[in-house]
């Protein structure tokens, strides 16, 4: 069973520390060092302070201080809120993302309540746990994903986010609402919905591991809670891209791999792969101004995984084409490959499988912003 419940946020006094578009921040993973001090110059109380602190004693003073100065101030009234995010993708399609954020009760993946999806690494989380230990607070909220073709959890809450939002902040593409709801029928509805869902963590697997570890030390019932946004499946607005890798040295391609080289560049190669069933590994390969569709006819597993086994180096990411095509172009990387994003049918069923993807398969866009609600813990 799903345990959902309201909580008493923690949210700054826009009266106090300004705009809220100025004081939000995409989670600290997606957060370069130049995008990190344009944030930190937005203002002196932007939540990059919080989430991407030169140190974790540091975030906890600051934690502390806005909290005596009345910058951050905590809800009378414990509440789940409803947002929605209006939001432009890499595609260039404009769409809306709906939710609700609430505390979620901790569970361990071997119970088969809240799944993962993707593999995580153990230094993130040490981090990340020094700053819940340093801030006793969950600063950032997850986003997971549950099933509900009936859409209860959207019919019991949504009417009840009419008017003007409480919260509003713009970052880049991505407009961000959110209305309180405390009316106990609704959210009780919403319980009821939720109670027998299977979860699956969408981005966040890095902090959801962490307040696992830090309720085992803890051991309170208050640490046994964490901040998530869940979002329905069906038909609000979930959108997953493809993350793409660009390389500094492209390896060389085992006899697995089928290459068509393609000559109208990664247009037509991506044109190409679009029409590739998703029962066998695919992606595209772009170097020297060339682009191929490289499949592996003979395998079934996800394209993340396939390519995995290749064992890139110096890699980075990017969910935008443009963007990775460009940097070989320029000549700062010697390949791109340019991967489909997996189908949330595909993430589930790896989910229910127990296993996992590589890191970085997936990009559920838009990324959810830190600093619009706190969550003690």
């Amino acid at each position: 069973m799903a345990r959902v419940k309201p909580f008493r946020a923690v949210r700054y006094d826009e009266q106090k520390a300004g705009p809220l578009g100025s004081l939000v921040a995409p989670p600290y993973d997606v957060i370069g060092p130049e995008q990190r001090e344009q944030y930190l110059a937005s203002s002196p109380y932007n939540v990059v302070r919080l989430i991407l602190p030169d140190s974790s004693d540091e975030a906890a003073q600051v934690f502390a201080d806005w909290k005596r100065e009345g910058i951050l101030t905590e809800e009378d009234e414990e509440a789940v809120w409803w947002q929605r995010q209006d939001y432009e993708g890499p595609d260039g399609v404009s769409r809306t993302r709906q939710g609700a954020v609430v505390s979620l009760g901790l569970e361990p993946y071997s119970k088969g309540i809240v799944r993962p999806h993707e593999r995580t690494h153990a230094g993130p989380k040490q981090t990340q746990l020094d700053l819940m230990r340093a801030t006793h607070a969950a600063l950032s909220p997850l986003l997971l994903v549950y099933d509900d073709a009936a859409a209860e959890v959207r019919h019991a809450l949504e009417s009840l986010a009419e008017g003007e939002p409480l919260l509003s902040a713009q970052d880049g593409p991505s407009t961000n609402r959110l209305w309180r709801i405390t009316d106990p029928d609704a959210i009780a509805a919403a319980q009821n919905a939720l109670a027998d869902q299977r979860l699956v963590i969408a981005d966040g697997h890095h902090r959801y591991e962490t307040a696992l570890n830090y309720h085992e030390e803890q051991g309170t019932e208050q640490s046994g809670w964490t901040m998530a946004v869940l979002v329905n499946s069906h038909g609000e607005g979930l959108t997953i891209f493809p993350t793409h890798r660009v390389v500094g040295r492209v390896p060389q391609l085992d006899n697995g791999f089928r290459v068509t080289p393609m000559s109208g560049g990664p247009e037509q190669a991506l044109a190409a792969l679009e029409g590739v069933d998703h029962e066998h590994p695919a992606f595209v390969l772009y170097r020297g101004g060339e682009a191929a569709l490289v499949e592996a006819p003979g395998e079934r597993a996800l394209d993340a995984a396939a390519l995995e086994r290749l064992g890139l180096e110096q890699v980075t990411y990017t969910p935008r084409t443009d963007e990775a095509v460009a940097l070989v172009d320029s000549g700062r990387a010697e390949g791109a490959f340019l991967l489909r994003p997996p189908t949330i049918e595909q993430v589930e069923a790896v989910a229910d499988a127990g296993e996992t993807m590589p890191q970085k398969s997936t990009y559920f866009y838009p990324k959810l912003l830190s600093g619009l609600l706190f969550h003690p813990v």
